[in-house]
C-alpha cells in the first residue's frame, strides 16, 4: 500500500484523482474527446521480492520468492523484513555456505531456495529470538533497489520493471496537463498490483475496449531492441498481440521519428495478457522502454521512457 499511496500523491500533483479497486489497483481517468470506446493503458508497481517461508534453529530466515527471477540474482542483496504489525528489520541474503574460507564446495552450490537464507541484522541466535521481533511467516521481504539515475541519462535499478513504465505513464499525464491536450477517446490508466503473479489487470474497467499494456521491453539474443527504444512486442507466451493495434503502433512510431524495435518474447505475459485471460472483450498490445538484464540489475535510458510516452502519446491522440 506504500507505493499506492505514492501513486495517488504523484496523481493529485497533477490534478488527476484516483479511484482503488477491491483488489488495490488504481485508476485514474481521463476524458477523452469522442465516444466509442475506451482505451486502458496499464502498468504495475509491484515487483520481485519474496516472503517468509520458515525461521530456522539458527535464527536465520528460510523464503519463498515472490516473482520469477534467478536465485543468484538476490544473493548477497541487502534486504527488509516488514513485519504485519509494521516493524522493518534489515537483512542480507546468503547461500547457505556463504564463505570460500570455509566452505569448499561454496562454487558448486545450487542456487536454488532451499540452499538460500537471510542473516537479519539484529542479536538473533535462535528461532525465539526472531520470532520475539516479531517475525513471522507470511511477512513480506523486498530487495534493496539501489536506484542510480545517472547525468548521462542513464537509470540502473532493481525495480525498472515495471517502475520505467509508470513514469512513462505519468509523463503522459504530466504533458496532457501542460499543454492543455484531450485524448481522442476516454483514456483510463491502469496501476496494477499483482502483474508479477500473474493477475494484474485480471478484470479491468468493462468500457475498456483497447488495452496498452506498458511493461519493460527485454533485451537479448535474437532481440532488437536497445535500452534507448521503444519496444512493440508482437508475441509473448500467451500468443500474438492484436495485429491490427500492433501495426497502428508501428506506423506511428515511424511517423513520429520514434527509435522502436519489434520483438518477440516467448517467455514473457503482461498485464494485457492477463486481461484476456480474464475473459476481457477487448483488443491488446504490449509496448514499453528497453531494459537490460531484466528481472536482476536491470538498466534503461531516459530517452527509452520519454519515447514510451511519446509513442503512447500519438496513441491516444
Amino acid at each position: 500500500m506504500d507505493i499506492m499511496k505514492k501513486v495517488g500523491e504523484e496523481a493529485e500533483a497533477l490534478g488527476c484523482s484516483m479511484q482503488l479497486t477491491a483488489k488495490g489497483n488504481g485508476i485514474i481517468t481521463v476524458p477523452g474527446r469522442d465516444s466509442g470506446g475506451t482505451i486502458g493503458l496499464s502498468a504495475h508497481v509491484d515487483t520481485l521480492g519474496a516472503m517468509v517461508r520458515a525461521i530456522k534453529p539458527s535464527g536465520m530466515i528460510r523464503f519463498t520468492s515472490i516473482g520469477g527471477y534467478a536465485m543468484q540474482t538476490v544473493e548477497n542483496e541487502y534486504c527488509i523484513i516488514h513485519t504485519r504489525d509494521g516493524r522493518k528489520y534489515e537483512g542480507t541474503v546468503l547461500s547457505t555456505k556463504p564463505s570460500v574460507h570455509v566452505y569448499p564446495d561454496v562454487r558448486d552450490l545450487k542456487r536454488e531456495e532451499a540452499n538460500m537464507e537471510i542473516r537479519i541484522d539484529e542479536s538473533v541466535k535462535t528461532k525465539e529470538d526472531t520470532e520475539k521481533l516479531g517475525i513471522a511467516v507470511g511477512d513480506v521481504i523486498s530487495w534493496d533497489p539501489r536506484v542510480r539515475i545517472l547525468p548521462s541519462g542513464w537509470i540502473k535499478s532493481r525495480h525498472l520493471d515495471d517502475k520505467a513504465s509508470v513514469a512513462a505513464l505519468f509523463g503522459l499525464l504530466e504533458w496532457l496537463k501542460r499543454e492543455g491536450r484531450t485524448p481522442s477517446r476516454t483514456v483510463k490508466i491502469i496501476f496494477s498490483t499483482y502483474e508479477e503473479v500473474g493477475h494484474g489487470s485480471s478484470s479491468i474497467p468493462p468500457d475498456i475496449t483497447e488495452m496498452i499494456a506498458v511493461d519493460m521491453g527485454a533485451i537479448g539474443d535474437d532481440l532488437s531492441a536497445t535500452e534507448q527504444d521503444v519496444s512493440i512486442c508482437a508475441k509473448d507466451s500467451s500468443g500474438p498481440y492484436d495485429y491490427q493495434m500492433t501495426s497502428r503502433l508501428i506506423e506511428l512510431a515511424k511517423r513520429e521519428g520514434i527509435p522502436y524495435a519489434v520483438d518477440i518474447y516467448p517467455q514473457y505475459g503482461s498485464d494485457a495478457s492477463a486481461a484476456l485471460r480474464g475473459g476481457n472483450d477487448i483488443r491488446a498490445a504490449l509496448i514499453g522502454p528497453g531494459v537490460h538484464s531484466s528481472h536482476g540489475m536491470e538498466r534503461t535510458h531516459a530517452d527509452a521512457v520519454v519515447n514510451t510516452a511519446a509513442l503512447l502519446l500519438a496513441y491516444i491522440l
